[in-house]
């Protein structure tokens, strides 16, 4: 067999693999935007309450292990809806405080834009350029990790500088994660769609939520 023939085979099947994830991962990913959507109209509407920090860890880690352990069945597009239908119920309270300051509805519309301006342009670099961002795995991960955790800091100790802070890194740190995501789909280290839109939605929803911190306080609210 031509070395060369094979060769050019497995890079078409390579090909259309990666370009199947891309367009599953985004296709989801809209699917799930506009559930979480739905479902923080739906608790801005009923006026729910915030269920506090632990029941949202709580369902937030716990949902997302389940979407992780089931990524290769039919039940990981299910348990992938659930969470990210629970973040949305999650933002609706949040909203419905910022909206009821001054300005609030600028604010939030603000933090809206600001958060489609930076994951689109982004993503069009990446897709564009098709630069290999698989370098930052490792620095992300750990900024991460420390930025949750100077976050629960902030919380318990009632530290509205320390918060700002977080909020200003989580702003950089889920740039760079979209970044690295979607370098991931195209260049096929990342080739579950199901993980993939997660990181996406869980990047967007953590971009959105920081900028609506850093703008609301801007705007001496």
């Amino acid at each position: 067999m031509n070395p060369q023939v094979t060769t050019l085979g497995r890079s078409q099947s390579a090909a259309l693999s990666t370009n199947k994830v891309v367009k599953n991962t985004y296709m989801l990913l809209s699917m799930t935007l506009a559930f979480s959507a739905l479902t923080a109209g739906l608790s801005m509407s009923l006026n729910l309450p915030h269920p506090g920090l632990i029941i949202t860890l709580v369902g937030y880690f716990g949902l997302l292990f389940l979407t992780s352990k089931f990524r290769d069945s039919g039940l990981g597009i299910a348990f992938v809806f659930a969470l990210t239908g629970f973040m949305g119920y999650t933002l609706g309270p949040i909203l419905n405080m910022y909206l009821s300051l001054p300005n609030g509805s600028q604010v939030v519309m603000m933090a809206m834009g600001g958060t489609a301006a930076i994951f689109l342009g982004l993503s069009a670099y990446v897709m564009t350029t098709r630069k290999d961002f698989s370098f930052m795995g490792g620095f992300l991960m750990v900024g991460i990790l420390v930025a949750f955790l100077a976050g629960l800091g902030a919380i318990f100790f009632e530290m509205p500088g320390l918060s700002l802070a977080v909020s200003a890194m989580f702003v950089l740190l889920m740039s760079g994660l979209i970044l690295y995501q979607t370098s991931e789909i195209i260049h096929g280290g990342e080739t579950n769609y199901i993980m993939a839109t997660v990181t996406l939605f869980v990047s967007i929803f953590n971009l959105f939520t920081s900028l609506l911190h850093l703008l609301g306080f801007a705007n001496n609210d």
